[in-house]
């Protein structure tokens, strides 16, 4: 299963999908573009077959477990959960994603050093999701 039949939830998309299965879910590249909101804040999931700690990359070895873990950035992760087969996953990527959008992932629970500006400037881009006219 791929996610090319899969509705993302608002403001998600497709920012990498490989033949081996690994993907990367990306959460409003247009915003994130290193004004209020840095590009390397900007919230991904990842997909992955294999150990959770190894992100996509081109060394891969298959195992029987797959991964998806939602990052606010490089180093901050909100979830992880591990799925037997890659259609469980792309169901969990997409739930994940929900979540988020849902404002069910509480990210300032998630950083030692409060960073009251970008959240409130997160909080705004959540609140409003991007409408079909934004993508023109």
């Amino acid at each position: 299963m791929s996610f090319e039949s899969r509705e993302l939830p608002a403001g998600w998309q497709v920012w990498n999908d490989e033949r081996d299965g690994r993907a990367i879910l990306a959460f409003r590249p247009d915003v994130f573009d290193g004004g209020d909101l840095p590009a390397e804040c900007m919230p991904t999931i990842y997909l992955a077959n294999g150990p959770r700690t190894r992100r996509p990359g081109p060394s891969h070895r298959p195992s029987d477990e797959w991964h998806v873990t939602l990052y606010l950035e490089p180093e901050i992760e909100a979830s992880s959960e591990v799925f037997d087969d890659r259609p469980a996953a792309v169901d969990g990527a997409l739930a994940a994603a929900d979540r988020f959008v849902a404002g069910e992932v509480d990210y300032r629970e998630l950083y030692q050093v409060p960073r009251e500006d970008y959240f409130a400037e997160l909080d705004r881009v959540l609140e409003h999701p991007p409408t079909d006219d934004d993508e023109d």
